[in-house]
């Protein structure tokens, strides 16, 4: 069930990423892969491997869960039909514990799965067939926003705020009114790269290329699902810290174009 162990220092772990954002040759990530296709997980495993990760397997849901409370990961990728407990019953139990990075794959073409797996905090999803290359595209595009910085190297001051709203990348955190808001990495990249934008609409393109890290695809509505767990985290952080709705940032949509943050509900605008 399980192949080659993490090694110590898990999520506090720096991916060690170069200036261009591909990995180092000295990197050695902690990854748990989590697919019952034995062929196809061997496969993904010796692909990772060459890229000098450290992968530990499992190919059922029970036995992941069990592996990520005995040690920490740097990225997971989690396929979504598991015998035992299927991937969205996995990650919703992640997400209860940790914002390890996770990678979804999935078989089910429909948008309504693709979206329950973002709702329920994957960072990005790919279906099967699954591209070994294009894995590893994503998995380093992720860790490239999601990366934690060494505890050794001092961090700069990259807070960014609006109003009550506070976020801090190289913390991932983000506040309303001293609430944490628990996003995601992808939701907080989303949010940051819009609060530095305040004010001033930000096209769907740019969003998906800077804080996804992909080029934006026909159909594709990640970002949509991304935007909608903010608004809805957003609106529970304001309810728990007795905030008036008119004082707090929203999030509003521009029809055929993208976002804008603005600092109040009451802004006026043509935004959907």
């Amino acid at each position: 069930m399980a192949g080659p162990q993490a090694p110590a220092g898990g999520l506090a772990a720096s991916p060690y990423v170069s200036q261009d954002g591909v990995p180092a040759p000295a990197a050695r990530l902690s990854i748990l892969l989590v697919e019952d296709d034995v062929d196809l997980a061997q496969m993904l495993v010796e692909f990772m491997s060459d890229d000098a990760h450290a992968i530990t397997l499992a190919h059922d849901g029970v036995a992941a869960l069990a592996l990520l409370l005995e040690q920490p990961f740097d990225l997971v990728v989690l396929d979504v039909m598991l015998p035992r407990a299927d991937g969205f019953e996995l990650l919703q139990a992640l997400r209860r514990r940790s914002h390890v990075p996770v990678i979804m794959m999935t078989a089910r073409t429909a948008a309504a799965d693709r979206i329950s797996g973002l709702e329920l905090g994957a960072d990005d999803y790919l279906c099967k067939p699954v591209d070994p290359l294009e894995l590893m595209a994503r998995i380093r595009a992720v860790l490239r926003r999601t990366q934690v910085p060494s505890r050794e190297t001092p961090v700069e001051p990259d807070a960014t705020a609006l109003g009550p709203l506070r976020v801090v990348p190289s913390s991932q955190r983000a506040t309303l009114s001293g609430v944490d808001l628990g996003l995601t990495a992808a939701e907080l990249r989303v949010l940051d790269m819009l609060v530095r934008q305040a004010g001033t609409p930000v096209s769907r393109e740019q969003l998906t290329e800077l804080a996804l890290g992909r080029s934006l695809e026909a159909y594709d509505r990640s970002l949509d699902t991304h935007v909608s767990n903010l608004r809805r985290k957003l609106r529970r952080a304001g309810e728990f810290a007795n905030a008036p709705e008119a004082s707090l940032p929203e999030i509003r949509g521009l029809r055929s174009f993208g976002y804008v943050l603005t600092a109040g509900a009451s802004t006026p605008g043509p935004f959907a």
